[in-house]
């Protein structure tokens, strides 16, 4: 599925080609205080298929427990979330924050992911899989 969006301020803009299945919230503790909110919505998918089209992301580098680079790319002037990656693997693959995205009614989770970081009161209707690490 062929998506666009752009940050809160409109600098950053983008568009990306996703698989509505691997649409996820993630309840971990990092994504609650990256998001501000109970948990974070995202999808994966390969790096090629994202194109920024204006603007440049800035990043905030987070070292994981296991030691390795996690890169929280963000809008400089609006600080919206757009996509995070790591340095690590190959093929290389980001996770598109939806919150930006255009068409963001038709991405709901599919996957819950950290239910054991899960807030009490939060419910993900319609997804498929969950789990309690990642």
């Amino acid at each position: 599925m062929k998506v666009d969006g752009a940050c809160h301020c409109g600098f950053i803009t983008y568009e990306a080609e996703v698989d509505p299945d691997q649409v996820y919230a993630c309840h971990c503790t990092d994504c609650q205080a990256f998001s501000g909110g109970a948990f974070r919505w995202a999808v994966s998918i390969p790096e090629e298929n994202l194109r920024i089209l204006s603007g440049e992301p800035k990043a905030y580098v987070k070292r994981s427990d296991s030691g390795l680079e996690n890169h929280q790319m963000f809008c400089p002037t609006c600080a919206s979330p757009i996509y995070s990656k790591s340095l690590a693997g190959s093929p290389q693959r980001v996770n598109l924050r939806l919150g930006t995205a255009r068409q963001r009614a038709e991405l709901s989770p599919r996957i819950e992911l950290w239910r054991c970081s899960a807030q009490d009161w939060v419910t993900v209707e319609g997804a498929d899989q969950r789990l309690e690490r990642q």
